[in-house]
């Protein structure tokens, strides 16, 4: 198996990328069909964070590369602002270890 990274996508009804007016009902139904495009694709989602009244989501997954999580996107013709390898920061994680020293 191949090392997987974590990645964050960001969608924002600003540029197009989250749909406006968008109900719970509704993206309760996208979501079940993004859930498996991630599967076909090998994403594993972890979490995803949506402010339907502001028109923007952002989700949390892990894949073998940001590919992995473009296709899942275009399976669903979900588009995104952004995809980016991201990193926990978190006091005890590695990322701080040097400051902490």
């Amino acid at each position: 198996m191949e090392k997987m990274k974590i990645f964050m996508d960001t969608h924002d009804q600003a540029d197009g990328t989250f749909p406006a007016g968008i109900t719970s009902e509704q993206f309760a139904a996208f979501f079940a069909g993004y859930q498996e495009a991630c599967r076909e694709e090998g994403v594993v989602l972890l979490r995803v964070d949506v402010g339907l009244e502001a028109g923007r989501a952002f989700c949390l997954s892990m894949a073998v590369d940001a590919e992995a999580v473009r296709r899942a996107h275009d399976r669903v013709g979900l588009p995104y602002a952004s995809i980016t390898e991201v990193k926990a920061a978190t006091p005890g994680s590695l990322f701080f270890k040097a400051a902490a020293a």
